[in-house]
């Protein structure tokens, strides 16, 4: 599998992966990541970015998530966060999901070694199919690294799902990645970015936060904070009313 060295190999979700079929972030069809995924000799995959922002992440979320309760991780990739998070946040019972198969047997080989108590078995959620979404409640909903490599409709299913299952009021849904955003000139790494992007796949590309949080509003999702991270990424926090 190709490494790539790009600016987002080295800071986010990374970036460049050959020789496969790219798929789409929360989006049926294989993993998709921008990263270089090297399997593991138990069976799971190791993202290197995922391990770099776990920390910046993590310090985020002990300020801001409940000492107990749910959370859904949606488009969770490798694992590697899930077991992070769930190992340093033992009262939250953390539910990984992803829709592609390869993503769902990494997390769960990762779960395996970790042996956490707290870690469900990943789910297979789809962004743009609602038929498949839980109807339970959560306090939490987390999504890091996917929209800017899926399609919009993606975004309005998360803020769907989010909508509807974030317990009201308070439940949190807490937004990971690059993004542009007005008034803020974009870093020359993220606009090399966005532009890669948009040549592997039209569909892809930095969202515009103000649109972001506009499709959040309209799920009944206030914004909160917005949280400066490493290597020009921001969190987006929302609380449901």
């Amino acid at each position: 599998m190709h490494v790539s060295t790009s600016r987002e190999a080295a800071a986010t979700g990374g970036l460049h992966i050959s020789g496969r079929d790219p798929g789409l972030a929360g989006v049926s069809g294989a993993m998709q990541t921008m990263d270089a995924l090297n399997p593991t000799p138990e069976g799971a995959l190791a993202s290197p970015a995922s391990v770099r922002n776990a920390g910046p992440i993590l310090e985020v979320l002990k300020a801001h998530l409940p000492a107990r309760g749910r959370v859904l991780e949606i488009a969770g990739g490798s694992g590697q966060h899930s077991v992070a998070f769930a190992g340093a946040l033992p009262g939250l019972t953390w539910t990984p999901s992803d829709p592609s198969p390869e993503a769902r047997a990494s997390m769960a080989a990762w779960a395996a070694q970790a042996k956490l108590p707290n870690l469900e078995p990943p789910q297979a959620l789809d962004m743009l199919d609602e038929a498949g979404w839980p109807t339970e409640q959560t306090d939490v909903v987390i999504c890091i690294n996917m929209i800017h490599i899926s399609p919009w409709a993606a975004t309005e299913g998360l803020m769907r799902l989010a909508g509807r299952a974030l317990r009201r009021p308070g439940g949190l849904l807490a937004l990971y990645g690059p993004y542009r955003e007005a008034g803020v000139d974009i870093a020359p790494s993220n606009a090399a970015f966005d532009a890669d992007l948009k040549r592997r796949n039209p569909d892809w590309g930095l969202r515009d936060s103000d649109l972001v949080i506009a499709e959040a509003k309209a799920a009944g999702l206030a914004p909160t904070q917005r949280i400066a991270m490493p290597a020009n990424n921001i969190m987006l926090l929302f609380r449901a009313l």
